[in-house]
């Protein structure tokens, strides 16, 4: 069985320093990935706005990618609603320079209610926002991979605009955060290098199978796209609240749930920090790292 790289999941309501430092501390401990999402506030659930700010992703990244030296950098994910995709890839281009290739770029739709009607920015319905990401990433990933792209869409309009990067640059990752079986995952078998989501180890062995037959209806080898999942994790009562998915218990309860994920094709884990504060977050990324990582035989 192939070795289960583990990601950890920095806080955007932190300070820019305790990111930073508790960046460091993940590396030097052994993690593999450092990701951070892409919110201007804490999600309500609704479009009420939250006072609670979150700091930029790509600010961060770049921090992260001048005083991190080894580790795989990550956005999980960047709305495409908050920028202009060939903002985004420009974005994108200037991190992953300065981190010498490591920056994992990852997409979404969009979805966040609050943040989207505080700064007046169109959301749409679920088809409108699919559509609208499908255009984008036609943007994107030209402006990163071609020589020069020119789209004319609904949404995006880009004409004969030149590659960000230059050619001889390594490719940089395209991950894109979904779940939707019918249209999503078929989006990601058609453009990602890497696809994440939220799951229980049943749930994402549901997922990638379902994203296994997304790859054969456009011919393509499921084995080329990585793919990467998290969970809150509540070791011995010890969680940092609620979350998407849930995986609770002891550290040996735990260890099996993470040797279920493996087995249904997991190659990362990422384990987020993102409910509490910094020395909770450290809390749990030191027992991850110290007491379970160990037993992943």
């Amino acid at each position: 069985m192939s070795t289960l790289a583990i990601g950890a999941w920095l806080g955007t309501s932190w300070s820019p320093d305790e990111v930073v430092t508790v960046g460091r501390e993940v590396e030097a401990a052994g993690y593999d990935g450092i990701w951070l999402a892409d919110h201007f506030m804490n999600n309500t659930g609704t479009e009420e706005r939250s006072g609670s700010r979150n700091l930029e992703v790509f600010g961060l990244l770049a921090g992260l990618a001048t005083t991190v030296p080894r580790v795989r950098l990550g956005s999980l994910v960047a709305s495409m609603t908050y920028r202009h995709p060939a903002v985004l890839a420009n974005i994108a281009a200037t991190v992953d320079g300065l981190s010498g290739g490591r920056l994992v770029l990852g997409v979404g739709t969009g979805w966040q209610l609050n943040e989207h009607a505080a700064y007046g920015l169109p959301l749409g319905p679920p088809r409108e926002r699919i559509d609208r990401f499908v255009e984008g990433l036609d943007v994107l990933t030209g402006l990163l991979r071609d020589d020069s792209t020119t789209v004319d869409g609904e949404y995006y309009t880009v004409s004969d605009a030149p590659r960000v990067v230059a050619a001889d640059a390594p490719r940089t990752p395209l991950l894109i955060g979904a779940s939707g079986e019918r249209r999503m995952l078929g989006v990601v078998a058609r453009y990602a290098d890497e696809w994440n989501c939220w799951s229980t180890p049943e749930l994402f062995a549901h997922k990638s199978a379902v994203l296994d037959e997304h790859c054969a209806r456009v011919g393509r080898d499921p084995r080329t796209i990585r793919r990467s999942t998290q969970a809150i994790i509540d070791i011995d009562g010890e969680g940092l609240g609620p979350g998407s998915a849930v995986v609770s218990g002891s550290v040996a309860e735990i260890v099996d749930v993470i040797g279920r994920w493996r087995e249904a094709g997991l190659d990362e884990l990422i384990v987020p920090g993102i409910r509490g504060t910094a020395d909770q977050a450290r809390r749990l990324f030191d027992r991850i790292m110290g007491e379970i990582v160990p037993q992943l035989v």
